[in-house]
């Protein structure tokens, strides 16, 4: 393995006095009945935090580094959801924490062999079409997003965001296999992209989900822009500025004509409007106004009382909480997540185009939660990555995590041959 033990060992370190300071925040200013309720808090943390370290160590990387920061930001989340209005013991979110560590490190061992997903592709087109089925099916059966499974709950159409990442994943190689069509020369492939990315936001449109609109046509428009813009390539700046122009256009058409509803949160003054569509926004700015920098305490917060605290206005609700520094401190560790990857430089352009279109997910998705909560922007109901509960949203996130950490550390074995460890440097760019 590759682990440097100095370094592992004070990542380790690291992490865990990171989540004791929090802990210990909680013994001291937390909202609780029993000291027991956050020795068993506490245990769990602490428990989980030594497991992981252990268990990635059977995990061949070049770099730990996302591992770590998912560790980090995984618990704070855990010990975030379990004080929300008192202090106690979400298994619920435990369980989904897991099982997004889990899904990481599925993502981390299928997404490795760029050569073996390339080769794959109508395979995830074709469960990305799937899966775009069973969403629409949902909708029109349902009248709903959601598949209810007990306690907990599954969104479909999250799932295909890690599909839509592989889909738009490309390769010089793929870019250049073109085709006369008209008098202009096309990549099929890049055709079908298209073609899928109107499907997607026709079921979302359909499914009423235009919060996770803007999600998808980031991936697409960082995915599209990598395809177009490869190293070397012939593409004149006039159709990349008319590309551009045509993606502005379609968005403002969407605006124009959205549904009603859409529209008024486009438009709300939610000082006026506090019990109607500004009701989240107008409680989420008093909440972070009243936490101010340090916070209420753990536990402390009247925003526990309100719709979709602990998902959709989790940032305002951490605020009031913990303070808007510790909440910044929190999403920082998101950012930093997205931006190791984009530093690193990845060992070939697939990898490199998978690495941008999850930034760009994650990024997004993050600040639509974050300025639709402080009315920067119409509220949109997205969650924030890892921060916000919800299961679905958890192990999709923890999957794209994971395709990241396969961009750091990839396999090039052949598709049916022994597998070889890489020996070129780690800067060079590799097809």
């Amino acid at each position: 393995m590759y682990a440097n033990p100095i370094a592992f060992g004070l990542s380790s370190f690291f992490v865990l006095l990171a989540h004791i300071a929090m802990l210990f925040n909680v013994y001291i200013n937390g909202n609780y009945k029993n000291v027991r309720d956050v020795v068993i808090l506490g245990a769990a943390v602490l428990l989980v935090d030594i497991a992981y370290f252990a268990v990635i160590l059977f995990f061949r990387q070049t770099t730990y580094a996302l591992d770590f920061l998912l560790i980090l930001i995984l618990n704070m989340s855990f010990i975030f959801q379990s004080c929300f209005g008192e202090v106690g013991f979400n298994v619920k979110h435990l369980i989904t924490c897991i099982a997004c560590i889990a899904s990481c490190k599925a993502g981390f061992i299928l997404c490795r062999n760029h050569k073996l997903l390339q080769s794959r592709k109508k395979l995830i087109y074709g469960l990305a079409v799937g899966v775009l089925f069973v969403t629409l099916i949902v909708t029109l059966v349902k009248k709903d997003m959601w598949i209810y499974i007990g306690k907990f709950t599954l969104q479909p159409s999250e799932f295909i965001k890690p599909l839509f990442v592989l889909a738009c994943a490309t390769s010089i190689e793929d870019q250049q296999k073109k085709h006369k069509v008209l008098f202009v020369n096309v990549v099929y492939e890049n055709i079908t992209l298209i073609i899928l990315t109107a499907a997607i936001c026709l079921v979302q449109v359909k499914s009423h989900d235009y919060g996770s609109l803007p999600t998808f046509l980031s991936i697409f428009s960082v995915g599209f822009l990598l395809r177009i813009c490869y190293p070397k390539a012939k593409f004149s700046k006039k159709k990349l500025f008319a590309v551009i122009g045509v993606i502005i256009v379609f968005v403002l058409i969407g605006l124009k004509y959205a549904p009603d509803y859409v529209q008024h949160r486009l438009h709300v003054d939610i000082w006026s409007d506090k019990t109607g569509d500004g009701y989240q926004q107008s409680k989420a700015l008093i909440a972070i106004a009243n936490g101010g920098w340090l916070g209420l305490g753990p536990g402390n917060g009247f925003l526990s009382n309100i719709f979709a605290y602990d998902n959709d206005i989790v940032f305002a609700t951490i605020s009031e909480e913990w303070g808007l520094l510790f909440a910044l401190m929190a999403v920082l560790a998101i950012i930093i997540i997205t931006a190791i990857p984009l530093v690193n430089p990845a060992r070939s352009y697939y990898h490199g185009t998978i690495s941008a279109c999850v930034c760009a997910a994650f990024i997004v998705q993050m600040a639509l939660n974050i300025f639709g909560s402080c009315n920067l922007i119409p509220f949109t109901g997205v969650t924030i990555p890892f921060l916000s509960s919800g299961g679905s949203s958890l192990m999709v996130s923890g999957f794209m995590v994971g395709m990241l950490m396969a961009t750091q550390s990839p396999s090039f074995r052949e598709p049916g041959h022994p597998k070889q460890e890489p020996s070129v440097p780690a800067w060079r760019w590799q097809e």
